[in-house]
């Protein structure tokens, strides 16, 4: 048995060691000139990111190295700040593969641990996936910490947390059979209490179309801090994302507190989801979401997408941030990937660089 008593999984707005990223290389997810767009949205990303956080940036052993330092010198990124580790990678996913961290504090000191969940890209559908499922396992050994083996299958972007033991999720994720057949809703509840110390978890139904994923939570809700939760709506009832968007809204609403209070919920307009083109798995649709942004240390990288409510969405996140720089990323090639900034990036903790 692990002895887990005590962590708790912090909430994202909590400092960080370093920031995962993975260098895109997989040729099935980016076709064509898909790569060296996506590689483009990378960049910029890293070039904001970087200036306020390390980068734990994995290079695939096959891919050329002295390509990828070529292209963030060509950004005028400093190097020191960008840690890359030659690591055997599949694809870009560092939110669902990457190890989530659990943290306690033991007489004035603060101890973190990995917690290693298990990874078969999103039920098994894009294999293979056993290199991105060691990754929580590599960063145990590489940086010296302890790991807590869970057993079961369970995604990053499937869950968010306010850092006090409320979490959010969805049905269409965690209660899928595609992941832990075995497994009923009470006995997922006991997994997320006893290895990341959730007290509260707020079950949503439904995600977006053309999400692969099945739906994961960090494309429809996320707190912005510990009572206040975003949450994507549709405005246009004819739209194939209006009624799940509804469906999740109107379970927020009726949701309390711990001490009895509703959460303050936010809303922002969904951005559009149709493209011209198909995408690797045939869908019309991307999972394009403000709600997949990302809390760094100093900063919100948040995705842009749509002129209509790019403005409105760096404005509504950045209000709850005002000690943190905004910083809007154009995503539009990096979500034909059916994921955007929260997606390809997983915070650190208790990292040493040599």
């Amino acid at each position: 048995m692990n002895n887990t008593s005590g962590y708790r999984m912090p909430a994202e707005w909590e400092t960080h060691s370093a920031t995962q990223l993975h260098w895109p290389s997989n040729r099935e997810t980016w076709p064509g000139d898909k790569l060296q767009k996506a590689e483009n949205v990378y960049l910029n990303i890293i070039e904001v990111l970087h200036r306020y956080e390390p980068i734990v940036l994995l290079v695939d052993p096959e891919v050329d190295v002295t390509e990828v330092n070529r292209k963030l010198a060509t950004m005028n990124i400093d190097a020191g700040n960008i840690h890359l580790y030659k690591v055997p990678v599949n694809d870009v996913w560092a939110r669902d593969c990457g190890p989530i961290f659990v943290k306690k504090s033991v007489n004035q000191r603060t101890d973190f641990a990995i917690t290693n969940w298990g990874y078969n890209a999103w039920g098994g559908k894009y294999p293979p996936f056993d290199a991105d499922n060691a990754l929580p396992g590599w960063f145990a050994k590489t940086f010296g910490l302890q790991m807590f083996n869970t057993g079961i299958i369970l995604e990053g972007g499937s869950i968010d947390t306010n850092g006090e033991g409320v979490f959010l999720t969805t049905e269409s994720v965690l209660l899928n059979k595609n992941r832990n057949p075995h497994l009923n809703k009470a006995e997922i509840e006991n997994y997320l209490n006893q290895y990341l110390g959730a007290k509260q978890i707020i079950w949503l139904k439904d995600g977006l179309k053309g999400d692969d994923t099945d739906g994961h939570i960090d494309d429809l809700s996320r707190f912005l801090n510990k009572n206040t939760i975003l949450t994507m709506v549709c405005n246009d009832p004819d739209d194939v994302n209006f009624e799940a968007l509804d469906e999740n809204l109107r379970i927020l609403k009726k949701m309390k507190q711990t001490d009895g209070e509703p959460y303050h919920i936010v809303t922002l307009p969904l951005p559009v989801t149709e493209i011209d083109d198909l995408t690797v798995d045939g869908s019309h649709f991307v999972p394009a979401s403000y709600a997949n942004f990302y809390i760094a240390n100093g900063v919100v990288l948040v995705p842009l997408y749509d002129d209509r409510y790019d403005e409105e969405a760096l404005n509504v996140i950045g209000q709850f941030f005002p000690d943190r720089d905004i910083e809007g990323i154009q995503c539009s090639d990096l979500v034909w990937g059916q994921g955007s900034i929260h997606c390809i990036t997983q915070q650190l903790y208790g990292l040493k660089f040599d």
